[in-house]
Parts: structure tokens; C-alpha cells; sequence
């Protein structure tokens, strides 16, 4: 569980590198969730991290800059009861957010030019529905 967190293949990242944080979660749930500490923070540091190459580095910094402090990721979960389904949830949260962040850049589109037969078609279609528009008409003596 607490061992390392494979992202993709270029990136895994070590369990001692993964800062854990429990606390006691909000909502339903009946006696136990005032004395359970469910509710669980899964921290990365990014900036700092020795183990993510500098080009996936940069790109997911930038994608995620909104969303870290300090160069730090953090995650939460704290739907489930159990605070070992909690924990599966972040480390599942914390992969796919990072594996979105390192994800490649599309391939810039090309811009093209329509060609002649959907010209063409376009305008017969025009055409038509002006015929079909013009026959709604009152008729002419």
C-alpha cells in the first residue's frame, strides 16, 4: 500500500517520497467517524522531487500550477468509511492527476481548406432549402 506509485511508465514514484496525513473526516457515518481518522492527505513535492525526469517536471508544474503550493501536490480522500479505501483512493487521485499533468501535447492542428465536392454540396444543399422555403409561399398568378 505504502510502497511506490507507478504513474507511467517514464515515472515512479518512491514511497518515501509520498507524505501521508490523517485526520478525522466530515459527514455521515455515525459514531465511528468521531473517533476514526478516515480522512486522508496525500502530499507529493514535485519541485523537489529528485525522481521525476526535468522535462515531465516542467510540463506537469506548469499544468498544475493552480493546484500547487509551494511546488507540492496535494491530494484528499475522504468519501469511504475506511481510511485503507481512502488511502487507495489518493494514491489513485495522486497517479492520475500527475499522469493527466505529464500527459503529451497534442499535435498542433494544420489548417486545411475545404475541397471542391463539399463546396459543392454545401451550396446544392443551400439551394435546395431555398427552393423548399420559396414553395411555402403564397402562389404567384
Amino acid at each position: 500500500m505504502d510502497g511506490d506509485l507507478p504513474v507511467r511508465r517514464a515515472l515512479v514514484l518512491p514511497g518515501r517520497e509520498l507524505r501521508w496525513r490523517f485526520s478525522r473526516a466530515s459527514g455521515p457515518g455515525g459514531q465511528g467517524v468521531n473517533t476514526t481518522d478516515s480522512r486522508v492527505e496525500l502530499s507529493f513535492d514535485l519541485q523537489r522531487s529528485p525522481s521525476v525526469p526535468e522535462a515531465l517536471r516542467e510540463r506537469a508544474l506548469r499544468r498544475l500550477g493552480g493546484r500547487l503550493v509551494d511546488g507540492v501536490l496535494t491530494v484528499v480522500a475522504a468519501e469511504q468509511r475506511s481510511q485503507l479505501r481512502n488511502r487507495e483512493a489518493a494514491r489513485e487521485r495522486l497517479a492520475a492527476a500527475l499522469r493527466e499533468a505529464t500527459r503529451a501535447d497534442p499535435p498542433t492542428r494544420r489548417p486545411t481548406r475545404p475541397t471542391a465536392g463539399s463546396k459543392r454540396r454545401r451550396l446544392d444543399a443551400k439551394a435546395r432549402r431555398g427552393a423548399v422555403k420559396r414553395l411555402r409561399g403564397r402562389p404567384e398568378d
